[in-house]
């Protein structure tokens, strides 16, 4: 009888998935890119991965907002191309917040540049370096420099930010003008005091029959060393856009979502776990894959890496996505940033890390009593296989496993999924408003070619500056992509119930304290901080990706 109710057991929970994976189909959206959920448009997706009620009209009224907002900016001022940098205030008006301000008046500051690739809207390019990089020629004359970064280098202080993923990335055309894109290196030294200085910037790696790239410096003219410092920054936002947000948490967690639909039936502990950090993931991905990055969408109307270059910078970055680069304390010691007491981040990533951890080990030790309980569950084998081999194109070689032996292996990867599909995606995605409002900070695109001589007027700065519609839209759109949302849930708190018994429900409980408790520790610091950094405050970390 036992073995009776088993086999119905089984053989419903095969139905399931049966029925799941007819519903939830994989579709390569475009070549060499993780693969998505087989959906035209969001009305494609089952009904239990779409936008509620409310979550619809809030999103469909913030899109209005936003484009009202473009077009009552751009009639506020008369002008089609800036003037002068105070020009921008014209249209900073709106949707402003404190940090905001505060970009506006300081964004031309050394430290303040510096404290961006630490703390601020994409904390991901930094890396303390172990040599000084091949592509850096320091040309006959500089030996001075050459020494400064020798030193900085054996004292340990040395960093780098290497933007050479955009290399030869085609630029786009806009309303028939031709843009510009840059692949910057920068490096940066390390203050006693934990300020992160700009000390050379190059803009262009060098190239066989060409004259040596120029490199700028911080003794250079004013307005010289600012334009370096705005490459740079436009060259962050579309790594940061496209790598950091895109790839690394939107479409990695759509492959886990889509792939834990197909494999893993709704009794399964790890679907339990799992479910609620895929809360409307899909729908929000299907909507930017039909108006964000799409052709003709946003991508293509504001930034210099759009009209098919942003395609090109997304297949560069999966086919070098490694499976150490999803878990952050291997990334983190791999770049080198541990230990580094001004990276607020970093410290605010390894606590929350160990807290969602805890939590899946608590779950998985509760369902699992062994190693060998782990190695027998097929569903779970075939999920992971599902992923790294189907979801991933084959990303073994990367690093992702295709099994799972261990519970210990298990809960690192659970642990990945989850912290990607929350805690990171809020440290890349909120900030957005806060750093790119102001447009000087971060320019979605450049009008005209790096400068090759350090002799640069203003009117040569204003020239690169993108034109007041890209300015009205891109202020817009950082608002929309990272304002709060009034229905979300946050992470730990999950609005459905998946686990019933005691034992669960104390986890949770354990999980929900270990979160109050960073909560208080990072309110407490960031009282005594000039910048407070609230990006992976738990009160700020939506349980899924939304947004």
């Amino acid at each position: 009888m036992e073995k009776e109710v088993q086999g119905l057991f089984q053989k419903h929970r095969e139905e399931e998935l049966e029925e799941r994976r007819r519903l939830y189909r994989w579709n390569t959206w475009r070549k060499g890119l993780p693969l998505t959920v087989d959906a035209m448009t969001e009305k494609d997706l089952p009904l239990d991965m779409r936008f509620h009620e409310d979550k619809k009209i809030d999103f469909v009224g913030a899109e209005v907002t936003g484009l009202m907002e473009v077009v009552l900016k751009r009639l506020s001022t008369l002008l089609s191309s800036w003037n002068s940098l105070d020009d921008f205030a014209q249209i900073v008006w709106g949707h402003q917040s404190t940090l905001t301000k505060r970009v506006c008046e300081s964004w031309k500051d050394d430290d303040f540049f510096g404290y961006q690739f630490l703390n601020g809207a994409n904390p991901t390019m930094l890396r303390r370096s172990t040599s000084l990089p091949t592509r850096l020629v320091i040309p006959p004359g500089a030996e001075e420099l050459q020494t400064q970064l020798e030193r900085k280098l054996q004292e340990g202080c040395l960093f780098e930010a290497d933007f050479s993923l955009l290399d030869g990335i085609q630029p786009n055309v806009i309303q028939g003008e031709r843009q510009y894109l840059a692949a910057p290196l920068v490096m940066f030294k390390m203050e006693p005091d934990g300020k992160l200085l700009p000390m050379v910037i190059q803009l262009q790696p060098p190239c066989s029959g060409s004259p040596v790239p120029p490199l700028f410096l911080p003794s250079d003219p004013s307005l010289t060393w600012l334009l370096a410092k705005i490459w740079v920054k436009n060259s962050d936002l579309q790594l940061h856009e496209l790598q950091a947000h895109l790839l690394k948490t939107h479409l990695m967690a759509e492959v886990f979502a889509v792939a834990t639909m197909r494999c893993l039936s709704g009794m399964h502990p790890i679907f339990k776990l799992l479910v609620p950090h895929f809360r409307y993931t899909m729908e929000i991905n299907t909507r930017a894959r039909t108006s964000l990055i799409s052709e003709g969408g946003i991508f293509d109307q504001v930034t210099n890496t759009g009209g098919g270059g942003h395609l090109d910078i997304l297949r560069r970055a999966t086919a070098c996505l490694t499976y150490r680069s999803l878990c952050l304390p291997n990334d983190l010691a791999d770049r080198g940033l541990l230990g580094i007491p001004s990276a607020l981040y970093v410290h605010d990533v390894l606590r929350l890390w160990d807290i969602i951890f805890r939590y899946v080990q608590g779950i998985v030790h509760l369902h699992y009593s062994g190693d060998k309980d782990v190695q027998d569950d097929s569903e779970l084998q075939a999920w992971c296989r599902e992923i790294t081999e189907i979801g991933l194109g084959g990303a073994q070689d990367r690093g992702f496993p295709v099994s799972f032996k261990s519970r210990a292996e298990l809960c690192h990867f659970l642990t990945m999924c989850i912290f990607t599909s929350s805690a990171q995606h809020s440290a890349v995605s909120q900030g957005q408003q806060d750093w790119y409002t102001w447009v000087p900070n971060a320019p979605d695109t450049m009008r005209q070619p790096p400068p090759t001589t350090k002799d640069v007027t203003l009117e040569m700065v204003m020239a690169t500056m993108p034109k007041v519609y890209q300015s009205c839209l891109q202020i817009a759109m950082t608002w929309l992509l990272s304002r709060v949302q009034p229905n979300r849930v946050l992470l730990g708190y999950p609005k459905e119930e998946y686990f019933s018994g005691p034992e669960s429900k104390a986890v949770l409980s354990r999980f929900q304290e270990d979160l109050d408790i960073l909560e208080r520790e990072i309110v407490a610091r960031n009282e005594g901080l000039d910048l407070p950094y609230e990006y992976l405050l738990p009160s700020r970390i939506e349980n899924s990706i939304t947004i």
